[in-house]
């Protein structure tokens, strides 16, 4: 079985960062990603997709990622429930990224892009970033 989402968009605000209550870092994001096809007006359409990211990757995000920014996610799609607060059960649906890749150019004039990191290497950053931890859901 295989569940593997690959997705490259911008970002449609600022990445948020917060943490368990065990200390995880913990980060979210959304990335709207553009349709490849157009629709009956000549318009493409944009899918805008929760991503999730964990430990020093979710830090990493918050501090280089922002609204607007490029960027791809790898991970996984996963889907939950929950109950709301009036008893009804809400669904969710969201990307857990393993791995996030800047792809807009640096903020200070060079261009090019950098990995931030995924579960087994070290990024162009020097941030080795682990998935070895218990993730908390």
């Amino acid at each position: 079985m295989l569940n593997r989402v690959v997705l490259i968009g911008r970002l449609t605000k600022d990445p948020e960062l917060r943490y368990t209550p065990s200390g995880v870092a913990v980060a979210t994001f959304t990335l709207a990603v553009d349709r490849n096809f157009k629709n009956s007006n000549g318009e493409r359409e944009t899918d805008f997709v929760p991503c999730v990211v964990y430990r020093q990757l979710a830090e990493l995000c918050a501090n280089f990622l922002s609204k607007g920014k490029l960027a791809s996610a790898d991970g996984r799609l996963q889907i939950r429930s929950y109950e709301g607060q009036d008893g009804q059960r809400r669904w969710v649906t969201e990307v857990i990224a393993e791995n996030v890749q800047f792809l807009s150019p640096k903020e200070n004039g060079n261009s090019g892009s950098g990995t931030v990191g995924n579960a087994s290497d070290v990024g162009t950053y020097g941030h080795e970033v682990s998935l070895d931890d218990d993730i908390p859901f």
